[in-house]
C-alpha cells in the first residue's frame, strides 16, 4: 500500500475518533416501550387538561370511603355564605354509644391535646389560649360546659365544626379521625351531664371498634 494511502486512512481515523469524541448526543435513539421510560402519570394537584375541573387528585371521589374510615360521614362543607349542610348535621347521632374506662380516659387524652388549649381542660374556655384574659388569644373560646347554647347542640353539629371547622375554630379532620372525633363529642357530652353514665367497664362496653 502506497504510503499517501496509509496517510490518507490516518488522518480519516483521525478526523473520525475528533468528531466523535467533541459530537455530545442530545437526544436518544429509539426508546424500547417509551411509556415506561417516560411517566404519562400527573403529578398531584398539578394542572391536569383532562379532567373537567383542571385539577390532579384534589381530594377522595365523592361517595367513596377512605381506608380504616369506620364511620365515614357522607356531608359536604358549606360555601361561603351558605349553612345548609351546618343545620342539616343535627341529624347525625353519634356512633360512639359508650366508651371504657380505659377509652374515656384515652378520649380525654385527645380532648387536651387537641381541645383543651382553647377550651381548658374543665371545658370552660378558659385554656392556655385564653388565660382569664391574659392570654394570646383574643377572644374567650367557647364555654362547653355552663354555657347552654353548645350544651344543647347536636352531636352532629359539633361533628360538623371539628370537621370542617366553624367561625375562628379550624378543621380537625387532619389531627383526629372520623372515629377519634365522635369520641371527643361523646366525652364533651359525658362532662356536660347529657350522658348518664361516663364510662362501662371493659366488659360490658359496647364500643366502636
Amino acid at each position: 500500500m502506497k504510503r499517501s494511502t496509509l496517510v490518507f486512512l490516518g488522518m480519516t481515523a483521525l478526523v473520525v475518533m475528533a468528531v466523535s469524541c467533541s459530537d455530545v448526543k442530545r437526544t436518544p435513539g429509539k426508546v424500547y416501550m417509551p411509556d415506561m421510560a417516560y411517566s404519562r402519570a400527573y403529578e398531584t394537584y398539578s394542572t391536569n387538561p383532562v379532567f373537567a375541573d383542571g385539577r390532579t387528585s384534589q381530594g377522595p371521589v365523592a361517595g367513596t370511603v377512605k381506608r380504616g374510615d369506620d364511620f365515614p360521614v357522607h356531608i359536604e362543607q358549606d360555601a361561603t355564605g351558605d349553612t345548609s349542610n351546618y343545620f342539616a348535621s343535627r341529624q347525625l347521632s353519634n356512633p360512639v354509644s359508650s366508651l371504657t374506662d380505659a377509652q374515656m380516659k384515652e378520649t380525654e387524652r385527645l380532648y387536651l391535646i387537641n381541645c383543651g388549649i382553647c377550651h381548658g381542660a374543665k371545658l370552660d374556655g378558659n385554656g392556655p389560649l385564653w388565660k382569664d384574659g391574659d392570654g394570646p388569644y383574643p377572644s374567650k373560646p367557647a364555654t362547653l360546659v355552663g354555657d347552654a347554647k353548645y350544651e344543647s347542640m347536636p352531636e352532629g353539629q359539633m361533628f360538623y365544626s371539628l370537621t370542617f371547622g366553624k367561625n375562628l375554630m379550624g378543621s380537625y379532620a387532619s389531627q383526629l379521625t372520623a372515629k377519634q372525633r365522635w369520641e371527643v363529642i361523646h366525652y364533651i357530652k359525658v362532662k356536660q351531664g347529657k350522658i348518664k353514665t361516663a364510662a362501662t367497664t371493659d366488659s360490658t362496653a359496647v364500643a366502636m371498634k
